[in-house]
């Protein structure tokens, strides 16, 4: 590589001289052969070079690609792997806008391998209410050329819904660009089985699903987490309204942290506020009107209750906060620490601290500076094991962060719900009074709509059933007829 540096980004041969495991994922992405290996990454520089993937920017590429909706990032498949969805009703064939469209799929791929170190990606190819006009075959073959030939152990499954028969002679062309590994990522869904690769959180109602993600631009990230701890300030009591100074201070970190789109920048609280906080956290806090989660994640390290979604209120009801319960399952002390996708929404109390062997703890999630919560927000809760021996304060645990391996660390995502302000406001008053979270309708109403779908289904199997019965009635008397008929005029013939 080094004889040849003249064909490659120079950035690109001083990462693979210092970054062991994109050598690894190389290695592995070629069954260890050494030369396989040396060919492929040679290619793939090449490439990467031609497509200057390293200066890749929102800047350098037209604002319409992203509107467009036919490429991005969102949710997570059910071996927590990372979705890249294709809608391909929204992509139409045009050679001119070719490699404009290539250059956004290398784009996505490089910022989500750069911000989450390369972990896989599940890619969906969405093809429902697509047809001739959509079937671009040079442009699936670079996608599919992305994974096998440039971006190396980066595949888990290719999960294609709803494939019109029209595109069967298609894909018969795209399986011979795949080697034997890669055929067997690929899995044909429908709205019927394509939940056994991807939970229904995560999918769209035509998919099947419950999720009511649009995409839209800007933002660009999806799951961009970031640790509110000493970004935000202290959270303020349920009963101690924000002072002045501190909505001014907040405001003023938020409008620097959009201009500078770097949340780091953000003032640093002292010791002294952390310690203080810290301890506040360790008294039972529950928001006044928080509701008893009835589903829990049951993770190995920390069970998570509740298991997928926070519950807000709409502006009008005035329920800002929510309950998150942690209960630690380890004969250890565990380590967490919370994140959001934005922490100028947020106040996290504690969202980064320890849990005891078998015991508890209350995190307080609250709104404040008249923010409203939105459905893509989310969460991540991350979870590490602790020795004994260690300690629990705040430099002990920044320390023992900095060197946990990312193999020994939980993860769990939770997404926010926002209850609607349309909401008969008796049914809220229920609500509280019971304890029910709005969460048990919710699902009713799903379970319900799910019901009238599969009656819907079985009436037009059942009509269907009648109507061939019918026809088999009128065909046999037909039948009866006619050879009722003609043994009518064979027989003055005999006679």
């Amino acid at each position: 590589l080094l004889d040849k540096s003249d064909k490659y980004d120079s950035r690109d041969v001083e990462r693979l001289q210092q970054d062991d495991k994109w050598v690894e994922n190389y290695l592995i992405w070629r069954h260890d052969v050494v030369d396989d290996t040396l060919k492929m990454i040679d290619e793939s520089f090449q490439w990467r070079k031609e497509y200057t993937v390293n200066d890749l920017t929102e800047s350098v590429l037209p604002k319409w690609l992203f509107e467009n909706g036919s490429l991005f990032l969102h949710g997570y498949d059910k071996e927590g792997y990372k979705l890249f969805w294709f809608k391909v009703k929204h992509h139409i064939r045009d050679p001119k806008q070719q490699l404009e469209k290539k250059k956004l799929v290398a784009f996505w791929l490089e910022h989500y391998a750069k911000r989450d170190h390369g972990k896989p990606l599940t890619v969906v190819f969405d093809m429902a209410e697509t047809g001739i006009s959509h079937i671009d075959l040079d442009f699936v073959r670079f996608i599919v050329n992305c994974f096998t030939d440039y971006y190396p152990n980066f595949l888990t499954k290719i999960v294609i819904f709803e494939m019109p028969w029209i595109m069967n002679a298609a894909f018969k062309i795209v399986k011979g660009w795949l080697g034997p590994d890669a055929i067997s990522m690929l899995k044909f869904t429908n709205k019927s089985d394509v939940q056994e690769y991807i939970s229904g959180e995560y999918l769209p109602p035509h998919m099947g699903g419950t999720d009511s993600f649009k995409y839209s631009y800007p933002p660009l990230v999806d799951d961009d987490f970031q640790t509110p701890l000493c970004e935000n300030g202290p959270i303020t009591s349920e009963d101690e309204p924000e002072s002045k100074e501190e909505i001014d201070a907040d405001t003023k970190e938020t409008g620097e942290l959009n201009e500078e789109q770097n949340p780091n920048q953000k003032k640093m609280n002292s010791i002294e506020q952390i310690s203080k906080s810290e301890e506040t956290d360790k008294t039972e806090f529950k928001p006044k009107n928080a509701k008893k989660a009835l589903t829990t994640f049951k993770g190995p390290l920390l069970h998570i209750s509740p298991a997928e979604e926070l519950y807000f209120g709409s502006k009008e009801t005035g329920e800002k906060k929510c309950l998150i319960v942690l209960t630690n399952v380890t004969k250890n002390i565990v380590a967490f620490k919370v994140r959001t996708t934005a922490p100028e929404k947020y106040r996290v109390k504690p969202s980064n601290s320890s849990c005891e062997p078998g015991t508890s703890l209350d995190i307080v999630v609250s709104l404040h500076g008249g923010f409203a919560a939105s459905l893509q927000d989310r969460f991540l809760i991350m979870a590490a094991e602790m020795d004994q021996s260690s300690g629990a304060g705040i430099p002990e645990l920044t320390q023992f962060w900095k060197e946990v391996p990312r193999t020994k660390v939980m993860e769990h995502r939770l997404r926010c719900h926002v209850v609607e302000s349309s909401k008969p406001s008796s049914l809220t008053l229920k609500e509280n009074t019971f304890n029910i979270p709005a969460k048990t309708n919710e699902d009713l109403h799903i379970q319900l709509t799910r019901l009238l779908q599969i009656n819907k289904r079985l009436q037009e199997q059942i009509d269907r059933c009648l109507w061939f019965q019918q026809l088999s009635v009128v065909l046999s008397l037909l039948s009866v007829t006619v050879v009722a008929f003609c043994f009518y005029l064979l027989y003055p013939q005999r006679s």
